[in-house]
C-alpha cells in the first residue's frame, strides 16, 4: 500500500528536485499527492459533470443509476489495484451506510431533493449519493497513508468518538430541538485544539493544526458540493438548482469531517499515526 507514496516521491519528486528548489518541489508534490488521494471523489465529480451535459436521454439506464454503476466499478478497481486496503474499505462502507441513513432522513424532511428518477435507490435516495459520502472516507484514509500523517498530541479517543456521535445525532435532532452546531464547533476546538497534523510531502515533515485543516477541508467540500448543485444533480429547499448553496453549509461540512475523521481513525488508532502523548 506504500507503493503509491514511494512512486510519487522516487520518480516525480526526484525529477522535480533536479531543477527546482526544495520548497517549490515539495509544494508541487503536496498538490500531486492531494490530487491522487482525491481519486475516488474526483472521478465521481467528473462523472456528475459529464453526464449532466452528455448523457443521452433515450437510454434505459437512468443517469442516477449510471452514476451508481460508475461509483461501484471505481470502488472495485481501487480494491483490485490495491489502492485501498480491505480494512479501509470496511470503514468506507460504514461511511456509505451512515451517509445513506442521513440522506433518507434529510430527504423526508425536505432539506434537499433529487429531481431525476432512478431504480437504484433506497427511500427515494439514489445509491450514488452514498458513494459520495464514501468518497470522503476514501480521501481521508488515502491522505493519511500517502502523506504518512501523524496526529500528535491526540486526545483520548473516547472524547473524539463521543463528539462524533453527538455531531451525527445533531444532524437529526435539530429538526425537533434547538441546533447545537455552534456548541459542537466549540467542542471540536476544545478537544482537538492542541492536535497537530504532521505530514510529509517529500523530504521534510510539515505540520498544521488539525482544526485549521478541518476548516480548510470544509471549504473544499462546500465547493465540491456545489458542483452537484450547479448541475442540478440535487437541489435544496425546493429550489431549481443552478445556484450556490447557503454558506452556512460550510459549518455542516466542518462538523461532518470530525465524524468522518473518527470513523477513519478506527483503522489507525493502534498505529504510529496517532501520537502517544495526550492533549
Amino acid at each position: 500500500m506504500q507503493t503509491e507514496k514511494l512512486y510519487i516521491e522516487k520518480y516525480l519528486g526526484s525529477w522535480l528536485r533536479s531543477f527546482l528548489p526544495l520548497a517549490i518541489a515539495e509544494f508541487i508534490l503536496f498538490g500531486a499527492k492531494l490530487a491522487w488521494a482525491c481519486l475516488f471523489a474526483g472521478i465521481l465529480l467528473m462523472a456528475i459533470i459529464v453526464t449532466k451535459y452528455a448523457y443521452p436521454n433515450e437510454v434505459l439506464l437512468s443517469r442516477y443509476d449510471f452514476l451508481a454503476f460508475v461509483a461501484f466499478v471505481v470502488q472495485i478497481c481501487m480494491i483490485t489495484l490495491r489502492l485501498e486496503s480491505l480494512q479501509e474499505v470496511k470503514v468506507i462502507l460504514l461511511f456509505h451506510i451512515s451517509g445513506t441513513i442521513m440522506e433518507i432522513f434529510k430527504l423526508a424532511q425536505g432539506s434537499w431533493d433529487y429531481p431525476e428518477q432512478g431504480i437504484l435507490e433506497i427511500g427515494g435516495v439514489p445509491l450514488f449519493s452514498g458513494f459520495m459520502y464514501a468518497s470522503v472516507g476514501s480521501f481521508m484514509a488515502r491522505t493519511i497513508r500517502i502523506f504518512d500523517m501523524r496526529f500528535d498530541p491526540f486526545p483520548r479517543p473516547y472524547f473524539g468518538f463521543l463528539l462524533a456521535i453527538a455531531i451525527y445525532l445533531n444532524f437529526f435532532t435539530h429538526h425537533y430541538i434547538p441546533d447545537f452546531r455552534w456548541a459542537l464547533i466549540v467542542l471540536t476546538a476544545v478537544i482537538f485544539g492542541q492536535t497537530w497534523i504532521h505530514f510529509q510531502p517529500f523530504e521534510r515533515i510539515w505540520r498544521l493544526p488539525l482544526v485549521l485543516c478541518a476548516f480548510l477541508s470544509s471549504l473544499f467540500l462546500y465547493l465540491a458540493e456545489n458542483i452537484g448543485t450547479l448541475t442540478g444533480t440535487w437541489v435544496y429547499g425546493g429550489t431549481t438548482g443552478l445556484a450556490f448553496t447557503d454558506p452556512m453549509k460550510i459549518t455542516s461540512w466542518y462538523l461532518l469531517l470530525f465524524v468522518s475523521f473518527m470513523q477513519v481513525l478506527m483503522v489507525y488508532l493502534k498505529s504510529h499515526h496517532v501520537g502517544t502523548r495526550r492533549a
